[in-house]
């Protein structure tokens, strides 16, 4: 039993001999087809003419999928870490939407959440060097997050402001007939966005508009620069680019002999 317990590891968690390619390849594919059968069925004709087709391929893949997750937990030698992993939570979160399904039918369409497993084939193909640029990008945002919440909640002031002062200017006459009604002009104007199903008539609302126009055009570019230059910054860190074969986590020390995250040895 530890014998197979221990061969059902490596072609589960790892992927250089040909059955854990293998093993990968047909799981990716599996998951794709999914992905594919709740896009169809979501096509009222389709779903007419192949309903009962549809659901009973999503039961089959789903329990498929379920007996993959089962002998992972399984094989994982920290089987706690592994379902606290991402993709230990990514995995579980591709089986529960179709048994929720049976109490709350329109949850099943959540199914497509199984594509994000098909972020594996980075480890699979071992693209190292874009899991280091993403985990450059993860620390970007991180590092720019209280700028951005600066900018956010500046951006948040300027629309209150100014569609406040729409609705003075303007009123229900225009359509502006409530102040969150003048914001969301507001924002679909600030964001370049332009629906058009809300316009200033008067000369001083059209001013206004102009001018919140060019504000949008400038603030645009605030949080790229800011995202760009932590971007820098993190890019100039030496990490190391290792994944763990246990939880799949990147980013340890140059020095790191265990995961950082479970222990596993690296």
């Amino acid at each position: 039993m530890q014998s197979l317990r221990e061969t059902l590891h490596d072609v589960i968690f790892k992927h250089d001999r040909p059955a854990e390619r293998a093993f990968d390849v047909a799981l990716i594919a599996a998951i794709l087809l999914s992905v594919v059968v709740v896009m169809l069925d979501s096509v009222q004709e389709l779903r007419a003419a192949h309903g009962t087709l549809f659901r009973n391929a999503e039961w089959a893949l789903t329990i498929l999928f379920t007996v993959e997750y089962l002998l992972r937990l399984w094989t994982a030698r920290r089987p706690l870490n592994y379902a606290m992993s991402f993709y230990g939570i990514v995995d579980l979160l591709a089986v529960l939407p179709t048994y929720l399904s049976v109490l709350f039918p329109a949850g099943r369409f959540l199914v497509v959440l199984r594509i994000l497993r098909v972020l594996r084939i980075f480890r699979i193909l071992k693209l190292a060097q874009y899991v280091r640029e993403a985990s450059i990008l993860s620390a970007a945002l991180r590092a720019s997050r209280q700028k951005i919440f600066v900018f956010i909640y500046t951006v948040l002031t300027i629309v209150v402001v100014v569609g406040s002062l729409m609705y003075l200017i303007e009123g229900a006459e225009s359509g502006f007939t409530s102040i969150p009604q003048s914001i969301y002009w507001a924002i679909v104007t600030l964001t370049t966005v332009g629906y058009g199903d809300l316009s200033p008539q008067t000369p001083l609302g059209k001013a206004l508009a102009c001018a919140l126009m060019i504000v949008g055009y400038g603030i645009i570019a605030v949080p790229t620069g800011i995202v760009t230059l932590e971007l820098d910054r993190a890019s100039r860190r030496t990490r190391d680019d290792r994944a763990c074969e246990s939880c799949g986590t990147t980013g340890h020390d140059t020095d790191a002999a265990y995961c950082r995250l479970c222990g596993e040895k690296l």
